[in-house]
């Protein structure tokens, strides 16, 4: 078709786009100017807080106000804190101690942060209901397995990020929590009727909803209890239009989860995907992690050729672009009007301590040897340290299928022994290796960084809900060390 500005501008009005520099490549500066909406943000972009701030101020001169956005959770799924890991202890810290209040506050030192960095915009949180032990892509992310808990939660998170500034993203509608597949790599179905899928997975995002969230972002799985056929979320009329637009009442912006995700154009292609995706509700296409320059521009093109082949109406993309241009407005309004709750920065390593726990006693420790079980990142998470190395010199990292429990004990000694793992309950081979260790040193204590689901018989037990760098600093305090302990002041 012929070349049309005015579609083309609306056609980017509806990106969301990664890069992949430290630096703004002159196809993003040009491309904000000509109307692309905004950025996702990734470690490949983040080298210290100078950098970060001076590339976000570069976008801003390129347009007024693009949305500059990250996945910032805070607790294992971090981008700010990608080569330490996160100072917040994340959702299953913050659900087990259940106090709301501490989650707004954690959630606005975080929005603080973010807003100081030139971020405006974080994909977060997410209220999905954890009801799957071995859900793959959400684990710690969630609050809980209970969907009042984590109706109050996502409540108190979407305040506390917009008091910064930053617009919060609900995610992931309208529930990722009862998989055992991740929708990075298929599409995961759920099987649940519809009056189950109401009281559980809806009920976060009617409390996010009312807390006056300004974005929601889509699942790339299929619930056919909601209706509409099969198919991912992201592509479901009766999903994004019928149910959350008028059900639900949601106005703001319905963002898609990463289009380059298996979930959703593993079959059909990414740029094919975008226009079913805007044609069934999405008003921002999160494009993902390496869709580039050359992608972009398809993605574009299959957009406008789709208007004019009749099957996507030039309402539906004016109608995203308006809603997009909105939360800008939105985001420049609240800069002037954000609260600014004075010292945050030890809210996080506060939410970490009251959410770890002991079941046993911990012996006094001299000189201990730390073991850790490794196990697998997630997509989502990605390759961000963890564990207690940090705070025990002696620490070692060994892997189940590779390594022996006899070398392990033998360079142990008669030294106390630290085990340490890692979501335990979703590997075999991890529980196997840490009974091995226990059957001869029965006293040992146990680290659980991950959910406490699997429980050995141990000398004690400890739980940190998360793997952040905070909730190893407060499980390295219980254990008595002496660099925690100066670290943590």
């Amino acid at each position: 078709m012929p070349h049309d500005p005015t579609l083309e501008r609306l056609a980017n009005a509806t990106l969301l786009v990664p890069f992949e520099s430290l630096h703004a490549p002159r196809w993003i500066l040009d491309g904000l100017a000509d109307g692309i909406s905004g950025v996702c943000l990734f470690h490949n972009n983040l080298e210290s807080p100078e950098q970060v701030t001076a590339l976000n101020a570069s976008l801003c001169e390129a347009t007024d106000t693009p949305l500059i956005s990250l996945d910032e959770e805070g607790g294992d799924v971090t981008r700010i804190g990608q080569a330490r890991g996160s100072d917040y202890p994340g959702n299953a810290a913050l659900g087990a101690v259940d106090d709301p209040d501490l989650t707004r506050a954690t959630l606005r030192a975080l929005g603080q942060q973010l807003s100081g960095l030139g971020f405006n915009l974080d994909l977060a949180p997410s209220v999905d209901v954890n009801v799957a032990d071995d859900n793959p892509v959400i684990g710690t992310r969630s609050f809980g397995a209970d969907a009042e808990l984590v109706a109050r939660h996502a409540a108190a998170s979407v305040r506390g990020l917009q008091e910064a500034g930053v617009a919060a993203c609900a995610k992931h509608f309208p529930g990722h929590g009862a998989t055992s597949q991740d929708s990075h790599h298929t599409l995961p179905r759920v099987e649940a009727d519809a009056a189950l899928l109401h009281r559980r997975e809806l009920l976060p995002f009617r409390a996010a909803i009312d807390a006056g969230v300004r974005s929601i972002l889509t699942a790339h799985i299929e619930l056919p209890g909601l209706g509409g056929g099969d198919g991912p979320a992201t592509l479901n009329q009766a999903v994004l239009n019928d149910l959350l637009r008028g059900e639900l009442g949601f106005d703001g912006v319905v963002v898609s989860d990463a289009m380059d995700m298996r979930g959703v154009s593993g079959e059909i292609g990414i740029p094919e995907a975008s226009v079913l995706a805007v044609a069934a509700g999405c008003d921002l296409l999160c494009l993902g992690r390496f869709v580039y320059a050359d992608q972009v521009a398809q993605v574009r093109t299959a957009l406008v050729e789709a208007v004019g082949d009749g099957r996507l109406s030039g309402e539906r993309l004016e109608e995203a672009a308006d809603r997009n241009a909105r939360l800008r407005q939105w985001i420049r309004s609240s800069a002037e009007n954000r609260a600014d709750s004075g010292d945050t920065e030890r809210v996080g390593l506060t939410g970490a301590r009251r959410a770890t726990r002991v079941d046993g006693d911990i012996p006094p420790l001299e000189n201990p040897y730390v073991v850790e079980v490794d196990a697998p990142a997630g997509v989502a998470v990605g390759d961000v340290p963890w564990g207690l190395g940090p705070w025990f010199s002696d620490t070692v990292r060994v892997t189940p299928e590779a390594d022996e429990p006899a070398a392990v004990l033998a360079a142990a000694s008669d030294r106390d022994l630290v085990v340490v793992v890692r979501d335990a309950h979703r590997y075999p081979t991890a529980q196997a290796f840490v009974n091995a260790l226990l059957s001869a040193r029965p006293k040992a204590v146990v680290v659980e960084m991950g959910l406490p689901i699997w429980r050995p018989d141990c000398g004690a037990y400890v739980s940190t809900y998360g793997a952040a760098h905070v909730n190893g600093l407060s499980a390295a305090e219980l254990l008595g060390s002496t660099g925690a302990l100066e670290a943590a002041g």
